[in-house]
């Protein structure tokens, strides 16, 4: 009896596929994709305009951070809707006008670290990945003896908006840990701005930017690691292009790197 034959050719580097989420060697069913390739780029579309659209728990990530013990205030941008947070990003930008009246009535003021989650292009990202970096970067900060100042988090967010949150509260620096815009693999990365001096009109050159922090990209020890240490490389000097990663040169990095390597061993 002659055998069957798969109607689908694989790619001689199939192999690698198992390496990484990326949409590599999908293989091809005549001059086409396979079925199931089709209905994996189906479903990471679906995934994608989810994690855009879904609006933020933000009741359910306070409640989270308040069992942590961390003071939390909820301030919004000036997008009144997450349809205008898309069609009007100049909106995301800046506060509206009653977190506007919030922060300045604030008596806590005057940290040295101001940290922000934002919902951004990802509501998942902050949901999932926010506190459990935070368990592993606050002690960092707090080693350094850094004042970190009550927790903000912000909906319909972009990153600037922390400029003028950090103004308002006199921060010596902000962090900003938002949603980043959702890839075919990745509908919950998070990245890590952080702003010295922050005032508004600041430009994104004026920061530094760590990208992918989630268990499938960046980690959330390695993540911690980084931005403190570029905090600490901040009270220094300016953040931006003039401040450069060099995260891992520090001796740490390279124990931190072995101790990921044996918990995925293990």
């Amino acid at each position: 009896m002659k055998e069957k034959q798969n109607p689908i050719t694989e790619d001689g580097w199939s192999e690698l596929s198992r390496l990484t989420a990326a949409r590599i060697a999908l293989g091809r069913a005549g001059s086409s994709l396979p079925c199931r390739e089709t209905l994996r780029f189906a479903l990471a579309h679906a995934q994608a305009r989810d994690a855009v659209h879904t609006p933020l728990d933000a009741a359910a990530l306070a409640g989270e951070l308040a069992a942590d013990g961390h003071r939390v205030i909820d301030i919004h941008s000036a997008a009144g809707s997450r349809a205008e947070y898309l069609q009007r990003p100049d909106l995301g930008r800046k506060l509206d006008e009653a977190s506007r009246e919030l922060l300045l009535a604030e008596a806590d003021k005057d940290c040295d670290l101001l940290i922000l989650i934002a919902d951004g292009l990802s509501s998942r990202a902050p949901a999932q990945h926010a506190v459990p970096l935070l368990r592993e970067l606050l002690p960092r900060v707090g080693k350094m003896g850094l004042r970190v100042g009550p927790l903000l988090i912000a909906r319909e967010a972009r990153v600037a908006l922390g400029d003028e949150a950090g103004e308002i509260m006199g921060a010596r620096m902000t962090a900003m840990l938002i949603g980043e815009r959702p890839g075919l693999s990745s509908p919950d990365s998070l990245g890590l701005y952080l702003t010295a001096a922050p005032r508004a009109g600041r430009s994104d050159a004026e920061r530094n930017c760590i990208s992918n922090v989630r268990p499938d990209g960046l980690p959330y020890p390695l993540a911690a690691f980084k931005l403190a240490w570029l905090i600490d490389a901040a009270l220094r000097q300016a953040t931006g292009v003039g401040l450069k990663d060099g995260s891992t040169t520090d001796p740490r990095w390279a124990a931190l790197l072995e101790r990921q390597a044996n918990l995925i061993k293990s």
